[in-house]
Formats: structure tokens, sequence, C-alpha cells
């Protein structure tokens, strides 16, 4: 490859759905990349000096081997898709002298005890919380709080063992739940950083309202919000199971403006400044609340929703700001966009999925990925890490993208055994 090219190091787990569309762009962009995993690449022997092999549980082992790489490969800039990586691409940046985010702000969002700390001590408005060991006696500590609450996992992300009690017996049994999945997840996840994160849960008021998704990216520390999501099926509980995101907003044009500001002061209180951020806000009388922040991209294939200037992926925006290309100009398609993330109605072995050519000659629809294999497990939430899989729309309005995805989902069978 041309030496004079930016290399850039994504980093990219081998569970994440994010590695073709990241690739795909750094193709387009025409940079050199290497690949960083827990598993060699299928094509290491061919071209070592274009993978790397790393534990992503252990930011500062895979900081050691990133520098060592770079003293005879340079890199111009990491990229973490997601949640997993996050602190590895923070230190290591931090460690080559490369555009970053504070260590602290990267460990504020993937704790969600800390970044409610944080926030409040910024006076920034957050629910009333408090953190529990799940060694404590649950049938004490249920009297203690207010209801409706939310309890959920200090860590893990996509809604996963978040569950809602309006009662001390529903507590109890949410605490036992969220408790036994703690355990099971553990082993392959702990790390002695994060072991905190498995011994314990928060239990938070519940905040009703409307809730929404904004993506942006931080700019010399200032945001730019690049596309705001509306979340049209309610988020009420027990279990917050997304499925549909449509931009743009119909939100009035006042409410948006208070989401963008809200995400903007929760990034300045943690201390994010550079790069992607997602956030999850929920909106009522009261104002914007912040739900979740993290420094990365949206999850899943949601992407694919975006497009930027003539035709850019989100992807091609991140890496261009990477690299330090300009991307204060780009703006999002003026056309409507939506994905349903397709949820999963029971556990058990996929067999079978009827209706996916009806489902893709609905108008509108650009594609549907069904993304668990037949013969694959199935968990619904809240124990369950993934979705059948994604839908994807077009159209001159919202409304007409939120109808399409509602018809092309009704036309889908899923055969659980």
């Amino acid at each position: 490859m041309n030496s004079e090219k930016p290399r850039v190091l994504l980093l990219l787990p081998t569970r994440t759905y994010r590695a073709t569309d990241f690739l795909d762009a750094a193709l387009k962009l025409d940079v050199e990349v290497v690949v960083a995993s827990e598993e060699p690449a299928t094509t290491a022997e061919l071209s070592p000096k274009d993978t790397l092999v790393l534990d992503f549980r252990y930011p500062t082992i895979a900081t050691q081997k990133i520098v060592e790489y770079a003293d005879t490969h340079p890199i111009a800039a990491i990229i973490g898709v997601d949640d997993d990586t996050t602190m590895v691409a923070t230190t290591a940046s931090v460690a080559l002298g490369l555009p970053h985010n504070p260590i602290s702000s990267a460990k504020a969002t993937r704790d969600k005890y800390l970044l409610r700390q944080t926030l409040a001590k910024q006076g920034i408005p957050v629910p009333t919380y408090k953190c529990f060991a799940l060694s404590e006696n649950i049938e004490e500590i249920s009297t203690q709080g207010n209801y409706p609450c939310v309890l959920k996992p200090l860590s893990l992300s996509a809604s996963r063992g978040v569950i809602r009690a309006d009662n001390p017996e529903q507590f109890t049994k949410a605490f036992q739940r969220i408790t036994k999945l703690l355990n099971k997840v553990k082993e392959s996840k702990e790390t002695e950083a994060e072991s905190n994160q498995f011994q314990h849960l928060l239990v938070e008021d519940y905040i009703p309202g409307i809730e929404v998704a904004l993506e942006g990216i931080l700019i010399n520390g200032a945001l730019k919000t690049l596309a705001l999501f509306d979340k049209p099926d309610p988020l009420e509980g027990p279990f917050f199971e997304e499925t549909l995101y449509i931009t743009p907003s119909r939100l009035s044009a006042e409410i948006q403006d208070d989401l963008h500001c809200a995400t903007a002061g929760a990034a300045t209180a943690i201390g994010l400044q550079h790069g992607p951020v997602h956030a999850e806000l929920r909106y009522n009388e009261q104002g914007a609340f912040m739900i979740e922040i993290a420094a990365r991209t949206i999850g899943g294939l949601c992407s694919r929703t975006l497009r930027f200037g003539t035709g850019m992926s989100l992807e091609e925006v991140v890496i261009r700001h990477a690299i330090g290309y300009p991307v204060e100009t780009f703006n999002r398609e003026k056309q409507a966009a939506g994905v349903m993330m397709i949820p999963v109605p029971k556990a058990g072995i996929l067999g079978e999925v009827r209706g996916k050519k009806k489902a893709r000659n609905v108008n509108g629809i650009e594609e549907v990925n069904i993304t668990i294999p037949v013969g694959g497990e199935v968990v619904p939430l809240p124990e369950g890490d993934k979705y059948l899989g994604f839908i994807f729309a077009r159209a001159e309005t919202p409304e007409a993208v939120e109808a399409s995805l509602r018809e092309a989902h009704q036309l889908l069978e899923f055969v659980i055994l």
C-alpha cells in the first residue's frame, strides 16, 4: 500500500455488526486500514501488518501492543466501533498522542452509576438513583425507594437487563432476574477493572415521556447533531425493547433544540470532546433528561439509515473526522429514513423466516436483513443481546417511512422452535 495514505486502526470485535460498513467506508476514502480483533483474521498470514489481535477487556495490555505496532507502522487515528472498544481506543490514542477524549470521560460512558454521579455533580438533571450490591437484602431495599423505578446493570447495553418495577414485589423479581443475568455473563466479560460492574446494579426513578436517540459528532468539544431519531413505539416497560427509529424527528424545533443542548451539556459535563456521540434521551413537561450517552456511533446496522452530502455514510463521516478532514458542513439528506430492529417474540431456535420477499416489496423498503441464521438461538429481552434483524425504509416523509416499516414487519413470520 501507499505509505503516504493515513493509516487507521479499526477496533472490530468479532461479534460486531459494524465491520462491513466501516471497511467499506475506509475503502471509499482510500485510507490504509489495520483491523484489530480478539481473534486472528483469516487473512492475517497473508498481510500481518494489516491485522492485530487484541483482548479488549484489558486496555493497558492492548494499548501496549498498539504502541509497539505503531513504532514501525505509524497510526493516524484509532476508531472503536462499539462500547467494548471505547476504553482501548481512548487509552491507545492518549499513549500515541492522537486526538482523544479524556480517559475519565470514556470510563463514565461505560459505567451507568459513574455517569449518573458525574452528571449530577455538574448540575445536569438526572433521576433519583442509587447503586446496590447484588449481595444486599432485596426485601429490605425494595421498600427504600420510589415507584415506579428502573433497575439496570451498570455496563450492559441495548436495554439488556433493564427492567421497570412498580412495587416491591416486582422490584424483588427484577433484582433476582438481573442478578442471574449478570452472573451468567460476567465470566466472559469480567476484567479486574470491570468486576464491580458485575456485582452491583443501578436503581433509578422511572422518567415518563417520549424517548429519542441523538447521533452526533464532537468537533473540538462542540456538538454537531447529525440526526435525531424519533422512537414512535412507547418504551414504558417492564422491558425496554427498542423497535422503530425514524428521522428526521417530528418534534418541534424548540424541543429538538432542547435535546441538542441537553446532549451537548452532558458531553461537556463528563468531558467528552472528540468524535462520535450516541445519546438516548427522554423528554416531558420538565424538559430533557439524559438516559445514556456513549462515545461511539449508533449500534447494530442502524447507521445504514443515515446518508450525508452526496450519499456519504455515517462511517465515512467518522473516519474523515478521525483523520483530520473537515466534516462541519456535512448534513443528513432531506429524505426521511428509518429502521426497525426486529424484536424477538420468544426464546428458542430460529427454524424458518417466511415472507421476506413480500416484505422487501413493500413500497419504500430498501433492505430486510435477518441477522440471526436459521438454526441459531434467539433470546428475548431482558436477557437477550441480539435482534432478529433489521428492516430499512426511505421515503419523502417520516410518516411514510413508519408505515412502510410496520407493514413489512407484519408480513414477516418467524418460526421459533
